[in-house]
């Protein structure tokens, strides 16, 4: 197998190159090229001594490339490891930040870079993206240090992550290896990859003509898209968009009722944006709907999903034209007007007063 040798900078340059220019071109950003060449080069061989080099052997290379890939969590973290600092472990928690924010940025570019976006090229740059940010934050989020803290206040940044930290935390969320993958196979272009991208980024259908840039950029759709059931991930088809439809309730209920399981996605005057996932077609009729599938989910200014509680079976809700009962749309952990501030947002969202307010049952005391 052939491979691009990755040699160190000249002085005074902060970021390899590599020879093989033509091959990687400006694929990766030249901070994921450091971290790998970090990486290879730190990794100690079995049965071999390090010698001074100023390159990366081909043992190295295809140690390091076979951990990163195809090795368990503690291979995986033994390379990513070096990828986040030269010094000996452990790690600061905020240089894991910087990695996962790195890592995800990495992957956008290649896939803008390589064309890959299928259908979702008209959203936002990568470049400066708070999204990344976002992302990257939701993953460090996953993070358990010694004692099984998770990171919290400003003051995590200096905590230690050893190595049985970040191997826990490269074992417990896929994004890590996911996003390693693709780095490499279509950052690198090195060899086939067995992960299929439309698990990361469904095909967009958009009617001919109609389309819009969407609330969801890259990174916050490869997050939502991952928490959807595995048959549900491939493709997206839009059903219903304000900017294209208008405003009217009646019409959302045209475009979405008996369509199937679909994701619905609200930005508020603030800014925030927001949605749920209902996991069976919308029907019009005074009773809740759906299953444990559902969710609610945060993009802006969190990533955060919100599963199912077991409180209830209030799954989904949507009514339409009822005088005794309550209307709207709305999907809830557990009561649809008085508990979930989630759900009385989506009924609020559009600014009208809640209509049905006064036909609730009055709560025990």
């Amino acid at each position: 197998m052939s491979f691009p040798m990755i040699l160190p900078p000249p002085s005074p340059a902060l970021s390899p190159v590599c020879p093989h220019q033509r091959h990687v071109g400006k694929a990766l950003p030249p901070e994921m090229v450091t971290r790998l060449y970090n990486g290879m080069k730190a990794l100690d061989l079995p049965g071999k001594g390090q010698r001074p080099s100023d390159g990366i052997s081909r043992e190295q290379f295809t140690v390091s490339m076979s951990h990163l890939l195809k090795g368990s969590s503690e291979e995986k973290s033994l390379v990513v490891l070096k990828m986040i600092s030269a010094t000996e472990e452990p790690v600061k928690a905020g240089e894991v930040q910087k990695f996962a924010q790195d890592l995800v940025g990495a992957v956008v570019h290649v896939l803008h870079h390589r064309k890959l976006l299928r259908g979702w090229e008209g959203q936002a740059v990568p470049d400066a993206n708070p999204r990344i940010r976002e992302l990257a934050a939701q993953l460090l989020s996953e993070v358990k240090l010694q004692g099984g803290r998770k990171p919290a206040g400003p003051q995590w940044q200096d905590c230690a992550c050893d190595r049985a930290v970040v191997e826990d935390w490269v074992f417990r969320v896929p994004h890590v290896a996911s996003f390693l993958s693709v780095v490499i196979h279509r950052g690198l272009a090195l060899m086939p990859s067995s992960l299929d991208l439309a698990t990361l980024v469904p095909q967009r259908q958009v009617a001919q003509g109609r389309e819009f840039e969407s609330l969801l950029d890259v990174p916050s759709l490869v997050y939502i898209n991952s928490h959807l059931p595995a048959e549900l991930r491939h493709r997206w088809r839009l059903l219903f968009a304000s900017e294209l439809h208008g405003h009217s309730f009646a019409q959302l209920l045209g475009h979405i009722v008996h369509q199937g399981p679909c994701v619905t996605l609200l930005e508020d005057h603030d800014g925030h944006v927001f949605g749920g996932f209902a996991s069976c077609s919308w029907e019009v009729k005074p009773q809740f709907q759906g299953d444990s599938r559902c969710f609610l989910f945060s993009i802006s200014p969190q990533m955060a999903v919100f599963t199912h509680t077991g409180y209830n079976n209030h799954f989904m809700y949507l009514n339409h034209g009822q005088q005794t009962i309550p209307n709207g749309l709305a999907k809830n952990g557990k009561s649809i007007l008085d508990v979930d501030p989630e759900a009385q947002a989506l009924l609020e969202i559009s600014g009208r007063t809640l209509h049905s307010h006064g036909l609730r049952e009055a709560s025990a005391e």
